[in-house]
C-alpha cells in the first residue's frame, strides 16, 4: 500500500499523486525516494502509459528536503554518505526525465527546494495562478545547494545569468515572474491545473529533454574560452565575496557547480553537484544555520517555551500606549494578523500619524502585489487612533510603547489600568528598563510582562519576552500565544539590566569603540566586523542609534548599581558628544559623515586626530575575533546567570535580533564551533591583552575541562 504517493492509470495517463499522510506538506526523504523510484520503474515498463502527471493532494505541491532529517544526519554524516544521499534523489530525477514518457508537473501550490527540483526533472511545468503558489530554490539560505539537479537543469533551461539570480538569492518567485523567467512553462487558474496538464499530454509532446539531444550546448558551455562568460563568472565571484566574505561556502559552491557543470554533459554535471552538496552538508556552517534558523526558530514559533498545562488563548483586541515608531509598528503587526487595535497617544494628531504609518506600509504591499486593496483596507480599519483612555475598555492586552523613561511609562500604565478589566494583561516594550521595576506601577504585577519588539517592527521577526520576578506562568502563556498569533518569533528571558539582547548587543558596539580608543584604524574595525558576518560595523550602528543612547544606558547603570564600572569606551562617547558635538546620524554626523545631498556616507575625517591610530595595527582576524568573542562570552554569562533559560534562545535571539552571523549559528554555537576548550584559552589570552572583560566564566571553564558542549 502506498505511503507517500498514490499511483493511478486512466486512459493511458499515469497520475502520481504526492500525499504524505504524516505531514501537512510533502517533503523529500529516503523513503519517499524509494517509493517514487518504484513507481517510475513501473511506469517506464508499462507500454500502456503514454504520459505522466505529477500532482499533489496537499495545498502545496512539494517542499524541499526534510530539514529535521538533514540536521540529524549533518552532525555525524561522512562526505561519502552525503554524496550518496544526493545521488539517490539525483538518480530518481534522472529516471523521471529519461523514462520515455512525457511528464508534466501540475503544481497547484508552492514548489520549493527539492520540490521544485522534481518539477525541473519533468518535461513540462504548469503552475496555479495563486500568490501562494511560488517556486524557488532556497537552499543557499540554509548553507546548502540544490542536491538533485537544481544547479544543472536550471542554467540549461533559463540561462546561466538568470539561474545565478535564482540560486544565489534563494528567493521564492510568484507565478507571473516564474513564467516570465522560464521557471515554469505555463500559469493557469488553480482549478484548471490538472485539465491543462491533460491537454498538454494530449498534444503528443516529445519526452526528450533538450540536454539529452546530441550536440546540446548553451552560450556559457565554452567556459573561460569566451570573454563574455569569463567576465560573467569573474564579476559574480567578486560580488559573492563582497556580500558573504569567506564565511559562507554555499554561494561559491553554487557558482562553481554552474561554471563547471555547464561545460560537461548533464550526467557529469550532476556528479559535480553531488560532490559539492556533500562538502556543504559536512560543513559546520550548514549545521549551524539549519539548527538555529530552522529547528530552533520552528520550535519557538510553535510555542516551545510556553507552559504546557495552561490552555491556549487568542487575543482579539489590543491597546497600544504610544503611537511613535515602535507603537505604530506594533499596531500594524497586530492589525495585519487580524487583531483590533486601540492606538493611543497624547494627542489625536499623534495617534493619527501612527495609523498613517500602517497606511503607508499597506500601500506598498498593494503596489508590490503582496496584498489586494480590499484586504489592505480591512487591515487599516482595525486600527482606531485615540487620545481617550476610556477607549481601552474591553482590550485583553495593553502594550506600553512610550519613551524609555520610568516615570512616563508608570504614568500611562496607571491611567490604562484605571479603565481596563481585571483580566487584562499589561506588557511594556522596553529594551533596557527592568521589568520588575516597571511592574510596580501596575496594581497586578503578576499580570505584567516585557514584550521587546525590534525596529522596524514590520520587518523584524523577533520578540524578546521578559519575565519579571512576579510574572505569573499564565501571563507568560498568554503573551507567547499573542506573539505567535501576530506571526513573530519569541524567545523567553528573565529580568535583568538590558535583559539579553540589549545587554549582549552593547558589548559589540562598546568593543568597537574600545578598539578605536586603543588606536585601531576605524576602517579596519568596520571592515573586520563585516568580514566576520555582522551586517554593519559597530561604529556605523552607534551612529544609527545615536551616541547619546549608549551614554544614557551606561549612566543609568551607574545610578542604579554603585558597583558598576563604566567601560573604557565611555571615554570615546564623551569625547565625541561633549567635545566634538557629534551625536550620530540624526545629529548631522557621528563616526561617519552624511552628505546633505544623500551621497554615500564616509568615516569622519576627524577620527584620526581624535583617536590617533597606532603604528602597528592588529591583524584583521584578531579584530574579528574580539568583536565576535565578546558577544559569545556575554551570552554565556547570561546563560550562567539565568537571564537566558536555554542556549537555543540565546542563539536565535542573536541571529534574529541584531544580525549575529548565521554561519556561526549564534554566539553559543560559535563557541561549540571553535571548541569550548580553545575558546576558553583564547579568552584567557584576550583578557591579558585587552582587559578582564574577556575572562571566561566558571561554567565555561568547567565545560572545557569536561569536554562539554552547548549542543550535542
Amino acid at each position: 500500500m502506498a505511503h507517500y504517493i498514490n499511483l493511478t492509470l486512466n486512459d493511458g495517463i499515469a497520475t502520481v499523486l504526492l500525499d504524505n499522510p504524516d505531514a501537512g506538506v510533502n517533503t523529500v526523504s529516503p523513503a519517499w525516494i524509494d517509493e517514487m523510484t518504484g513507481a517510475f520503474q513501473a511506469i517506464a515498463a508499462n507500454a500502456a502509459v503514454t504520459g505522466v502527471i505529477i500532482a499533489s493532494a496537499k495545498p502545496g505541491f512539494m517542499a524541499g528536503a526534510d530539514l529535521n532529517y538533514i540536521l540529524e544526519r549533518a552532525t555525524n554524516i561522512t562526505a561519502d554518505e552525503a554524496f550518496d544521499l544526493s545521488q539517490r534523489a539525483t538518480r530518481l530525477h534522472r529516471m523521471i526525465e529519461t523514462c520515455g514518457k512525457p511528464v508534466v508537473a501540475a503544481m497547484s501550490g508552492f514548489a520549493l527546494g527539492g520540490g521544485y527540483e522534481l518539477a525541473l526533472a519533468c518535461t513540462y511545468r504548469i503552475l496555479a495562478d495563486d500568490p501562494k503558489a511560488v517556486v524557488g530554490l532556497p537552499e543557499v539560505s540554509v548553507g546548502l545547494l540544490p542536491g538533485s539537479g537544481g544547479t544543472q537543469r536550471l542554467p540549461r533551461l533559463i540561462g546561466v545569468s538568470r539561474a545565478l539570480d535564482v540560486l544565489l538569492e534563494g528567493k521564492s518567485h510568484p507565478p507571473q515572474r516564474a513564467a516570465e523567467w522560464g521557471l515554469v512553462d505555463r500559469v493557469v487558474p488553480g482549478a484548471q491545473v490538472l485539465d491543462a496538464a491533460r491537454n498538454w499530454l494530449a498534444s503528443n509532446p516529445s519526452p526528450v529533454r533538450p540536454w539529452d539531444t546530441k550536440g546540446f550546448r548553451i552560450a556559457e558551455s565554452d567556459g573561460l574560452l569566451k570573454q563574455s562568460t569569463a567576465s560573467l563568472f569573474t564579476v559574480a565571484t567578486g560580488k559573492l565575496l563582497a556580500k558573504y566574505g569567506r564565511n559562507y561556502p554555499a554561494p561559491i559552491s553554487i557558482l562553481t557547480c554552474i561554471f563547471e557543470g555547464v561545460q560537461v554533459p548533464l550526467d557529469k554535471g550532476l556528479l559535480i553537484e553531488s560532490r559539492h552538496f556533500a562538502k556543504l552538508l559536512t560543513h559546520t556552517a550548514a549545521r549551524n544555520i539549519i539548527r538555529t534558523t530552522f529547528a530552533h526558530k520552528g520550535l519557538a514559533q510553535k510555542g516551545s517555551r510556553r507552559p504546557s498545562d495552561i490552555p491556549t488563548a487568542a487575543t482579539s483586541r489590543v491597546g497600544i500606549l504610544g503611537a511613535g515608531m515602535m507603537g505604530a509598528g506594533i499596531a500594524y503587526a497586530c492589525a495585519k494578523a487580524g487583531v483590533d487595535v486601540v492606538l493611543l497617544d497624547a494627542s489625536r494628531e499623534a495617534a493619527e500619524k501612527g495609523k498613517a504609518h500602517s497606511a503607508s506600509l499597506l500601500t506598498r504591499e498593494v503596489q508590490l502585489g503582496r496584498m489586494g486593496q480590499e484586504r489592505a483596507d480591512a487591515v487599516l480599519a482595525r486600527i482606531a487612533p485615540t487620545m481617550d483612555y476610556s477607549a481601552l475598555a474591553g482590550v485583553e492586552l495593553v502594550i506600553e510603547a512610550v519613551f524609555e523613561d520610568v516615570d512616563i511609562k508608570a504614568d500611562v500604565i496607571r491611567k490604562a489600568e484605571a479603565v481596563v478589566s481585571r483580566g487584562t494583561l499589561f506588557a511594556t516594550n522596553t529594551s533596557t528598563l527592568p521589568i520588575t521595576g516597571l511592574a510596580a506601577a501596575c496594581g497586578r504585577p503578576g499580570d505584567f510582562i516585557g514584550l521587546h519588539f525590534f525596529s522596524p517592527v514590520d520587518r523584524m521577526e523577533l520578540v524578546e519576552v521578559i519575565m519579571g520576578r512576579g510574572t505569573r506562568p499564565e501571563t507568560l502563556a498568554r503573551a507567547l500565544d499573542f506573539v505567535t498569533q501576530i506571526r513573530k518569533v519569541p524567545i523567553v528571558v528573565n529580568d535583568g539590566r538590558g535583559f539579553y539582547t540589549s545587554r549582549v548587543f552593547q558589548t559589540f558596539i562598546h568593543e568597537g569603540m574600545e578598539l578605536l580608543r586603543e588606536g585601531v584604524a576605524p576602517a579596519l574595525i568596520e571592515n573586520a566586523a563585516r568580514q566576520a558576518g555582522m551586517p554593519v560595523g559597530p561604529l556605523a550602528v552607534i551612529d544609527e542609534v545615536t551616541l547619546e543612547l549608549p551614554m544614557k544606558i551606561v549612566r543609568q547603570a551607574q545610578s542604579q548599581d554603585p558597583d558598576f564600572r563604566p567601560p573604557g569606551s565611555m571615554q570615546v562617547l564623551q569625547k565625541m558628544v561633549e567635545e566634538f558635538e557629534r551625536t550620530g546620524r540624526k545629529g548631522g554626523g557621528g563616526f561617519y559623515e552624511y552628505p546633505k545631498d544623500g551621497g554615500r556616507k564616509s568615516l569622519w575625517g576627524g577620527l584620526a586626530a581624535a583617536f590617533p591610530p597606532v603604528q602597528s595595527q592588529p591583524d584583521v582576524e584578531e579584530v574579528k575575533k574580539r568583536l565576535l568573542y565578546i558577544q559569545s562570552l556575554e551570552t554565556a554569562r547570561c546563560l550562567e546567570q539565568g537571564i537566558l533559560k536555554h542556549a537555543a534562545d540565546g542563539d536565535l535571539g542573536a541571529v534574529l535580533g541584531w544580525g549575529f552571523p548565521t554561519w556561526s549559528g549564534g554566539p553559543l554555537s560559535l563557541i561549540d564551533t571553535v571548541g569550548v576548550s580553545e575558546f576558553v584559552s583564547e579568552c584567557d589570552r584576550l583578557a591579558q591583552q585587552a582587559g578582564k572583560r574577556f575572562a571566561p566564566t566558571e561554567q565555561l571553564r568547567g565545560m572545557a575541562a569536561n569536554g562539554m558542549r552547548f549542543y550535542s
